[in-house]
């Protein structure tokens, strides 16, 4: 199959989904994270016919490139400090590969539960905490940043590489919350890391053959789209706007694992 076949292999009206919700994963994921909360579900719905390593993989390859070019965005305005964002990249790497190493052997849904009440806890707090991460709560000592930040790549790390939807909002609290970092500056930081636990995981994909070359390119394109679009609203408006798209995300992400436990079971 060649893209051109893409018209052939797919409805019109499939390929016009793609193209929607890979633009709009795409400018949510540059925001705030949870891209795959939109993406990768509407692959699953989409191709039911298609192997589920085969959809990760895809969904992967896409989520790449646009967490890629929206991470240039960032880096262009953001200041990192490189050694923490190695630590974090390597150790969220890492377990990002032996999470994409047992997706086929456990079945994800057993995580559900977990997830969601980590969600509501995660939407509860952030609502509360009005002031939370509009300015760098903390200055923490090196060390100790990198001990903080190298916990949440190994946790984070896994969860992206067995599962992935909300990871980046995963991180975006992780790295307010522990680190004292402000909306903004968190998700820059969570832009580079997901890129390196992408590429880990992806290997894994892509050594297996579990992934859709042309769709891929597809969904890249429009990711990427959304993704530059993305970065530069949030880093124009700020972190308010930051923190109101997280909360959004995270809210949308509540309803939709809760129907997945209690109704669609």
């Amino acid at each position: 199959m060649n893209l051109e076949n893409l018209l052939t292999d797919y409805s019109s009206l499939s390929l016009l989904s793609f193209i929607v919700f890979s633009f709009a994963a795409g400018f949510i994921d540059a925001v705030a994270g949870g891209g795959g909360l939109i993406q990768l579900p509407a692959l699953l719905i989409s191709l039911p016919q298609v192997q589920i390593p085969t959809i990760f993989g895809t969904n992967k390859i896409a989520s790449l490139a646009g967490t890629s070019f929206s991470a240039a965005q960032y880096a262009k305005r953001i200041k990192f400090n490189y050694k923490l964002l190695l630590a974090i990249s390597l150790s969220a790497a890492l377990a990002s590969f032996l999470g994409a190493k047992v997706v086929s052997y456990v079945n994800v849904n057993t995580l559900k539960p977990i997830i969601l009440v980590a969600l509501i806890a995660m939407a509860i707090y952030t609502f509360l905490k009005k002031d939370l991460g509009s300015a760098q709560s903390k200055t923490l000592p090196l060390k100790q940043q990198i001990l903080g930040g190298t916990g949440i790549g190994l946790v984070l790390g896994f969860y992206d590489g067995f599962f992935g939807p909300g990871t980046g909002s995963f991180f975006v609290l992780g790295f307010v919350l522990i680190l004292g970092f402000e909306f903004v500056q968190a998700s820059a930081y969570a832009k580079l890391v997901n890129c390196a636990t992408n590429v880990s995981a992806l290997g894994v994909f892509i050594s297996q053959g579990n992934y859709i070359l042309e769709l891929a390119i597809l969904l890249s394109i429009c990711n990427i789209s959304g993704n530059v679009l993305g970065a530069r609203m949030a880093l124009k408006k700020g972190n308010t706007f930051v923190r109101l798209v997280f909360l959004v995300i995270v809210s949308i992400m509540i309803m939709r694992y809760a129907y997945d436990i209690f109704l669609k079971g």
